[in-house]
């Protein structure tokens, strides 16, 4: 082969090489230029509350060998706790009373051998009260007092007051209109700190939302947290937003 034919060949498919670089490399910063920038940022919003609406709950029992004798000695204890709330002046249309549950109770013994034998003791009836009111002060009273019964000989048990707040949906929907203000707000910083102008939101999606009570030292959960022990609460929510930068 002719050595100037050679050498005309190599540069000839260099100069090719070089070109197919030089328009590669123009439209990869052409593909670069008219890619999309954007910020994306997470906004809260907090709101401090109280409740408005109190549950409170208590239960009474009796327990006979005969059925019939429970059932009687339960109603006696229902009438009790009846006359108590009415002697507390709590309406009647916020007092609920359960179903009586019954179930039979026995007592293990062992014999010499170390077998276990099960003796029938009798039938245990417990039926609940509760009270589902908005005045939230009165109910707590009354949910102190419960002891005036059982110095009466009623056996009653009191659980914990149980906190709710009736207008919750209205409260979220304020709550996320503040976190999403907040997200643009932190999204405007940081373009205003990059010398860019902050363009339109391109997509956002709801966090989490959690209540806790207020001032307390509960944890947050990912799945959100619903507090019912603490009359006074917070509530937080998060908004997640993506805005382009021009």
């Amino acid at each position: 082969m002719n050595k100037n034919f050679l050498y005309a060949t190599i540069i000839f498919v260099a100069l090719i090489f070089l070109g197919a670089v030089a328009l590669l490399s123009g439209g990869l910063k052409g593909f670069r230029s008219q890619s999309k920038k954007s910020v994306s940022v997470t906004g809260m919003a907090e709101r401090n509350f109280q409740s408005d609406l109190i549950v409170w709950s208590a239960s009474f029992s009796a327990e006979s060998s005969d059925l019939s004798v429970a059932y009687s000695q339960l109603k006696e204890q229902r009438e009790a706790v009846a006359s108590f709330l009415e002697g507390k002046k709590v309406p009647a249309d916020v007092i609920a009373y359960s179903s009586i549950s019954i179930s039979r109770e026995s007592d293990r013994y062992e014999d010499s051998d170390g077998r276990s034998y099960y003796r029938f003791r009798g039938y245990s009836l417990t039926q609940s009260v509760t009270i589902t009111s908005k005045d939230i002060d009165a109910t707590e009273a009354v949910s102190r007092q419960i002891s005036e019964l059982i110095n009466r000989g009623i056996e009653i048990e009191s659980g914990s007051p149980r906190y709710y707040y009736t207008k919750l949906n209205d409260l979220k929907i304020q709550m996320l209109k503040d976190a999403s203000e907040d997200a643009r707000n932190r999204a405007k910083v940081i373009a205003e700190g990059g010398s860019v102008s902050l363009g339109k939101l391109q997509r956002s999606s709801m966090g989490v939302f959690q209540i806790v009570g207020q001032n307390s030292d509960e944890d947050y959960s990912w799945g959100g947290s619903f507090n019912t022990t603490s009359k006074m609460k917070t509530a937080t929510i998060t908004i997640n937003s993506t805005y382009a930068i021009d």
